[in-house]
C-alpha cells in the first residue's frame, strides 16, 4: 500500500475515528486504526466494540485533489501514537507506505517515522444494518437534543439502562429522556420519516456514545440518517457511519411521572437564577449533598438559602414574574438544576410545585420542546 493525502484533512478524519477506540479493551487489535485504500480514496475504522466510526476521504473534493494512491492495500496502527504523530507532522502532505510483515513509513516533510502495524484481516467488520427503521434530523437539532438530555443520564451501573437515553416515537415526534432516578430531562424535536409506518420505543443509546458523537456534529442543518436495528443504530453523515450497541433492559416509563397539575407555580428569569444557584452552591457543595433551599416569601419573592455548618450561609432573594398559588418551601440537590438551567436556551422558564415533597418541574416559556423534573431532597 502506499498513498499521498492532505495532511489537514487526515488530521480531522483520525481524531474523529480515534473517539471510538479505547485503551482499556481486551482485544489487542481494536487498539489500533484500520487504513483502507482503493481506487475510491481512503477509509479509516476505529471501534471498542460498543461504538464504531467510520470515514472516508474521496481521492478529491470540490476539484481539489485530496489523495493519491499508487497502490492499494490496507493496515491497523496502533491508534495511540498514530493520531499523535500525523497531528504533529511538519509537512502539507503525508506519504504512507505499507510494506511486508506490516512495516509501516510515514513521510511528511523531513520527518520520517518506522510503525509496527497489525494484520487488517483480524479487525472485525463493521456490523451490516437493514435499514428499515430510518428518520433523518438536521445536525445542529441532534446535536442540541444530546445536549439537553444527556446530562441527567445515571453514572452508576447499577442499572445499567439508566446509563442510556431512551428514544421513542409518536407519529412525527422523537421523545428523548434522560432519567437518573432523582432528576429527569426530555427533549422532543419532529423528524423526517422515510415510511408512515415508522414507529419504536425502548432505544436505549448509552450517554457516552452520544457524547462522543456529539463531538462530530456540525452546528449545520445538513441531515444525518439515523438507523435504528435490534441491538445498534447508526448515524450517517456525509462520509461518516457511527455505530453505536444499544443498551438492553426495560426504560422505565417516564409519562407518568410529569405533575399535570400545580399547588405554585411562577416565572423566573434563567441566568439570574442559574447564577444564584451557583453563588448559593459554594456553600452546599461542602457538604458533599448539595442541597439548596427555596422559599416563597410575600410579594412573589423568592428566597433562596443554603446552609453548612462547618461554613456559613448564604441567602438571596429574587423577583419573579406571574408568581400565582400557595407559599411553599422545598430543598432540592442544586447541582442538578443547575446542569438543567445550563442547557435551557430561553430567556424565561417556568417552575411548577405539587409539594414540597413531591417532583417539580422547569420548562422553558417560549416552547414545549423540553422540560427537567427534579425530586425534593428531605432535609429532616
Amino acid at each position: 500500500m502506499r498513498f499521498f493525502i492532505n495532511r489537514d484533512r487526515f488530521v480531522h478524519d483520525v481524531q474523529n475515528v480515534t473517539k471510538a477506540v479505547s485503551s482499556r479493551t481486551t482485544i489487542p487489535i481494536l487498539t489500533g486504526i484500520k487504513i483502507v485504500a482503493d481506487h475510491s480514496g481512503i477509509t479509516l475504522t476505529g471501534s471498542d466494540s460498543d461504538i464504531s466510526i467510520e470515514t472516508f476521504i474521496p481521492k478529491e473534493e470540490e476539484g481539489s485533489e485530496i489523495v493519491r494512491i499508487e497502490e492499494k492495500g490496507s493496515i491497523v496502527l496502533q491508534a495511540r501514537f498514530f493520531a499523535e504523530i500525523v497531528k504533529k507532522l511538519p509537512g502539507q502532505d503525508i506519504e504512507i507506505i505499507v510494506q511486508d510483515q506490516f512495516a509501516t513509513t510515514i513521510r511528511s516533510g523531513s520527518s520520517v517515522f518506522n510503525l509496527n502495524g497489525l494484520d487488517p484481516e483480524e479487525y472485525p467488520r463493521l456490523p451490516q444494518v437493514k435499514e428499515d427503521l430510518l428518520f433523518r434530523l438536521p445536525q445542529d437539532m441532534l446535536k442540541n437534543l444530546i445536549r439537553q438530555t444527556v446530562f441527567a443520564v445515571s453514572t452508576q451501573e447499577t442499572r445499567p439502562v439508566l446509563t442510556g437515553v431512551n428514544l421513542e416515537t409518536e407519529e412525527d415526534e422523537l421523545n428523548c429522556t434522560a432519567t437518573d432516578s432523582h432528576r429527569l430531562a426530555m427533549r422532543k424535536a419532529t423528524i423526517e420519516r422515510n415510511n408512515e409506518s415508522l414507529s419504536f420505543n425502548n432505544v436505549v443509546i448509552p450517554g457516552k456514545s452520544l457524547n462522543e458523537l456529539s463531538k462530530i456534529l456540525d452546528d449545520s442543518s445538513e441531515r444525518v440518517d439515523i438507523v435504528v436495528t435490534e441491538n445498534q443504530v447508526l448515524f450517517k453523515m456525509k462520509n461518516i457511519l457511527f455505530f453505536s450497541r444499544l443498551l438492553e433492559g426495560k426504560y422505565p416509563v417516564t409519562k407518568g411521572m410529569i405533575p399535570t397539575q400545580s399547588k405554585t407555580a411562577f416565572k423566573l428569569k434563567a441566568k439570574p437564577f442559574l447564577h444564584t444557584l451557583e453563588r448559593a452552591l459554594l456553600l452546599s457543595r461542602e457538604g458533599k449533598n448539595n442541597v439548596i433551599n427555596l422559599k416563597t416569601l410575600e410579594g412573589g419573592q423568592i428566597e433562596i438559602t443554603s446552609i453548612s455548618p462547618e461554613v456559613g450561609k448564604v441567602t438571596e432573594h429574587i423577583d419573579s414574574i406571574d408568581f400565582e398559588g400557595e407559599d411553599m418551601r422545598i430543598s432540592f440537590n442544586g447541582k442538578n438544576v443547575i446542569d438543567a438551567l445550563k442547557v435551557v436556551d430561553s430567556e424565561e422558564i417556568h417552575i411548577t410545585f405539587t409539594g414540597a415533597m413531591s417532583p417539580f418541574v422547569i420548562r422553558p416559556t417560549d416552547h414545549d420542546h423540553y422540560l427537567h423534573l427534579f425530586s425534593p431532597v428531605r432535609t429532616y
